[in-house]
C-alpha cells in the first residue's frame, strides 16, 4: 500500500480546512538582466529542460530496451518580447554583441532573472538564466491601420536556467503564510 507523500498530505489538509492555494496569473512577470528590470515584457517563451535519454539494448533481453539518463539540455532559446520605449538596452547589448564577433574580440554574455508576480506585483517565485547573450533581434511590424504596441524581440542563448533554493523556499513560506492566514 502507497504512503501518501508531502504533496497529497498537504493537499489533503488544505481542502478539508477550506484553504485554496490558487495558481499564479502568467502575465504577471517582470524579466531582469544585470541587475536592471528592463521593461515590461508582453511574453517570455523557451524556458525549457529536458534530462536526454538513452537507449541501451541488453543482449538476450528482447522484451524492452533499458532507457538510460544522459545530460540535462536546454532545447530552446529564450525569447523576450516586449513593448518598445526610450529604453533600448536590448538593442544596445545585440549591437554589441555583433560587433563584437565581427571584430573577433570577445563579447558580455549576462545572467538574469524571470520572476513570476503575484496579484499584488511581489515576486512569488523566480528562475534565473545563466551566461546568455542575444543572437537574434527582430523590430516591429509598422503599420498604419494599426493601434497595436511596437513590439521587439530578442531571441537569447543561454547556459542554463535554475530555480534557486531561496525562490523555492519563499513559494513555501508564502504557502504556509498563505495557509495560517486562511486559517484566522
Amino acid at each position: 500500500m502507497a504512503i501518501p507523500g508531502l504533496n497529497a498530505a498537504f493537499s489533503a489538509g488544505t481542502q478539508l480546512l477550506g484553504i485554496r492555494n490558487d495558481p499564479y496569473k502568467a502575465y504577471n512577470f517582470l524579466v531582469e538582466i544585470e541587475g536592471l528590470i528592463i521593461g515590461g515584457f508582453s511574453e517570455v517563451t523557451g524556458m525549457e529542460m529536458e534530462i536526454e535519454v538513452k537507449e541501451y539494448r541488453e543482449g538476450g533481453v528482447n522484451e524492452y530496451i533499458h532507457k538510460l539518463p544522459g545530460s540535462t539540455r536546454y532545447p530552446q532559446n529564450l525569447v523576450l518580447k516586449h513593448g518598445l520605449t526610450d529604453i533600448d538596452l536590448l538593442w544596445q547589448w545585440f549591437v554589441e554583441v555583433s560587433e563584437s564577433i565581427s571584430a573577433g574580440k570577445p563579447f558580455e554574455r549576462k545572467n538574469g532573472s524571470i520572476f513570476l508576480l503575484d496579484d499584488r506585483r511581489l515576486p512569488a517565485m523566480w528562475w534565473n538564466f545563466q551566461n546568455a547573450y542575444p543572437i537574434k533581434w527582430s523590430g516591429p511590424s509598422f503599420n498604419a491601420e494599426s493601434t497595436n504596441i511596437a513590439v521587439e524581440t530578442v531571441e537569447l542563448v543561454h547556459q542554463g536556467i535554475v530555480k534557486p533554493k531561496e525562490s523555492t523556499a519563499l513559494s513555501a513560506a508564502r504557502g504556509l503564510a498563505g495557509a495560517a492566514g486562511d486559517l484566522l
